[in-house]
């Protein structure tokens, strides 16, 4: 029986395509302009999306953009502008600092892109950029999180073709061989796609229950490849460092690295995951102990 979280991993290419027809009729003052220095926002997933985005941001020459966990957002350096990422609008930690940054006086402009409509983070922010269409049932974050990172590159200036195509591509695809039933998972990142790689292992964690980290791949040779062995996969998400694939195998473990766009690497993720849940009869709709939304108690 398919899940919710199957039908909207299924739905992402669709998707990103709408996300970037629909850039055009974004209010320019709702995303970050040119040269503004920027600190992008979020909790969990959302703060992982928001580490690819600056990373993206910064090496596109676009402006100095720094990412955090809204709970651990520094008071009193100076931005241009503050965006956060919320699917649900209602995130206690992004709530909070948006009321912050309002007290203040002279404080940044504040940019919010949300999957709610009239949710309580849209009163809060001067812009509001409402992605419903890509809203989900499902616990578990996956196309939401990668639409609204579609639409920031696209408004970066990048061409999402040929990602869009890799997306069809990862759902068409057999899994990775010996996948479902690896013991360990070590997801590895470059520049923006080491948020991308921390939001695999969140994804590993959240629907199947498994084991998994995520560094940075060129840190990986640094201590965490002892964890390499049999029955292990490390799994790359964009352009791996020269002779990693070698010295991964040489451990006994599996080394999983395409030329696919690094996003739409993410859906094949996305989608071992779900297997690994079905394999350990597990309901990615509603993994343990997660709810849609944070909201803490005052």
């Amino acid at each position: 029986m398919s899940t919710h979280t199957e039908a909207e991993i299924a739905s992402q290419p669709d998707l990103w395509r709408r996300a970037v027809s629909t850039l055009p009729g974004i209010p320019a003052s709702a995303l970050p302009a040119l040269g503004e220095r920027v600190a992008v926002v979020g909790c969990g997933t959302s703060w992982f999306i928001a580490k690819a985005y600056a990373a993206l941001r910064e090496s596109a020459g676009q402006g100095e953009t720094d990412a955090f966990a809204a709970s651990e957002t520094p008071a009193g350096r100076a931005y241009d502008r503050v965006l956060a990422l919320t699917r649900s609008g209602t995130t206690t930690e992004v709530l909070t600092l948006l009321r912050e940054i309002r007290a203040a006086s002279g404080g940044p402009a504040t940019s919010v892109i949300t999957a709610v409509p009239g949710s309580p983070v849209t009163g809060l922010a001067d812009h509001v950029v409402v992605l419903d269409y890509a809203d989900e049932t499902s616990v578990v974050q996956t196309r939401f999180a990668t639409t609204q990172l579609t639409l920031l590159r696209a408004h970066l200036g990048e061409d999402l073709g040929g990602a869009i195509h890799d997306a069809e591509r990862a759902l068409a695809e057999p899994l990775p061989s010996g996948a479902v039933d690896a013991e360990q998972f070590t997801f590895l990142g470059r520049g923006w796609t080491f948020g991308l790689a921390e939001e695999a292992a969140l994804k590993m964690r959240e629907a199947a229950r498994s084991w998994t980290e995520a560094y940075p791949a060129m840190e990986y040779r640094h201590g965490p490849i002892s964890i390499a062995g049999p029955g292990r996969i490390t799994w790359m998400l964009g352009q791996a460092p020269h002779g990693l694939a070698a010295e991964v195998e040489r451990t006994g473990g599996d080394f999983v690295s395409t030329p696919a766009d690094p996003l739409a690497e993410l859906v094949r993720v996305q989608r071992t995951a779900v297997a690994r849940a079905h394999a350990r009869g597990l309901d990615p709709d509603h993994p343990l102990h997660l709810t849609r939304s944070v909201i803490l108690s005052s």
